[in-house]
């Protein structure tokens, strides 16, 4: 039975999502304008040169009514930038004290941290949160709570598009770091599974496990998600094929600590359809069979009675 939240918790999720979806859009926005402008005198004559944060410089042109244009733009944008950015911040700061107060939220912080981790690495888009965790997205969406019994897990499973590849390891490159290693930001005490090495295990037990389709098409396989010869690699599953044939759906989440971050995973029902498929498998484990049917359920009840455009 599906339990609906109050009115002030409704209020307040709403609220909150907003104000975060406001500085996701902020951050994007920074990030057009990181970097500078200044001039320099090349050959008795200036020059306007754009220079990012990883030290690279280009000519935009000399000196001219149209460079200082340029230039002003850039500083009003940029100042712009960095106070919407900080205003919203601050914003969210409050907002997070007040989904603890009204305990909105009680996605695992460990989640919504590593989501967040991954966003500011720039790589959260070439993930899908699948599995269970998946209905935290489409329980905020509805403004509802699911039973525990179907909820009840110790790990999150990550869907990785493999299609996504050359982004992802390029990205990885620039930051010089490795799929553990930023799960280790999240917890320092994460390592990898040595019996299982798509899995990452913390001191409290929490696992997240790196999924992906069955090679074909020229996929990397096998496939590890960095250069780094101690980092993760990625698990094949058979259903990988449907989940990248899902519809996308994203939703704002919130942890029990009232941290919030942006869940990318399938449409419900897709998600359903997925989850009746594995409960009929000949050769699933007869308690995630029962599991799988129980969330399949849920997803569609969710999409009959509270969002009803998705249908």
């Amino acid at each position: 039975m599906l339990i609906e939240l109050s009115e002030s918790q409704t209020r307040q999720q709403l609220d909150a999502s907003s104000v975060f979806t406001a500085l996701l859009e902020a951050r994007a926005e920074a990030a057009v304008v990181r970097g500078s402008m200044i001039w320099r005198e090349i050959d008795g004559r200036r020059y306007l040169i754009r220079t990012s944060t990883a030290g690279a410089q280009k000519s935009l042109g000399p000196e001219s009514s149209e460079t200082q244009a340029i230039a002003a733009r850039f500083l009003d944008r940029k100042e712009m930038a960095a106070e919407r950015l900080k205003q919203l911040t601050e914003q969210v700061v409050v907002m997070q004290r007040m989904n603890r107060a009204l305990r909105v939220g009680r996605v695992p912080n460990v989640v919504v941290d590593t989501l967040n981790t991954l966003e500011k690495a720039g790589i959260g888009e070439h993930f899908l949160v699948v599995g269970t965790h998946a209905l935290y997205a489409y329980e905020s969406a509805a403004g509802v709570r699911i039973p525990d019994g179907a909820m009840a897990t110790r790990d999150v499973d990550l869907f990785f598009d493999t299609r996504k590849g050359v982004k992802l390891f390029s990205s990885l490159g620039r930051l010089d770091s490795s799929m553990i290693a930023l799960l280790q930001k999240v917890d320092k005490t994460f390592r990898v599974r040595h019996s299982s090495k798509y899995t990452a295990v913390n001191a409290a037990g929490f696992e997240v496990d790196i999924i992906r389709r069955v090679a074909r098409d020229g996929d990397p396989h096998p496939l590890r998600m960095s250069d780094d010869e101690d980092d993760l690699w990625a698990a094949q599953v058979p259903s990988g094929d449907n989940i990248l044939g899902a519809r996308p759906f994203e939703e704002v989440v919130v942890a029990t600590s009232g941290a919030m971050a942006r869940m990318r995973t399938i449409h419900p029902l897709d998600f359903a359809r997925i989850k009746e498929r594995l409960s009929k498998a000949t050769d699933r484990d007869p308690l995630k069979a029962r599991k799988d049917a129980l969330q399949a359920s849920v997803a569609r009840e969710i999409v009959r009675d509270y969002l009803p455009q998705l249908a």
